[in-house]
């Protein structure tokens, strides 16, 4: 929950780099509290939560895959892959999954200070 929080506080920073640990964990509470607005809102019989809540996380969302593509050394405008259907999420996959790079132009690694 603290990375989910972390990104949270990092709202709209496009700058610096993020660990695989902080990217995947955010993402997994993401898809969690995803479910469970869609669960309660298919109850309701309204979907107008589930699209609030992904609206209003659009932006965290852009900005920790930012901060996670800069530390494998790319740029946050990598993400754009996700346009192309299949093929670009597979290959966006991947790149975020990769391990951290050393120093790069956006900053020292995450990992050096563990």
């Amino acid at each position: 929950m603290d990375y989910f929080t972390k990104a949270l506080k990092h709202y709209a920073d496009f700058t610096g780099r993020a660990r695989r640990t902080e990217y995947w964990m955010f993402y997994l509470f993401y898809i969690i509290f995803y479910v469970v607005c869609s669960a309660v809102g298919y109850f309701l019989g309204t979907e107008f939560i589930t699209m609030i809540y992904a609206l209003a996380l659009l932006i965290p969302s852009l900005s920790a895959g930012a901060r996670r593509l800069h530390d494998t050394g790319r740029s946050g405008w990598w993400q754009l892959l996700n346009l192309i259907p299949i093929i670009g999420t597979i290959i966006l996959i991947i790149l975020l999954a990769q391990d951290s790079h050393d120093d790069n132009e956006y900053g020292p690694n995450p990992k050096a200070g563990l």
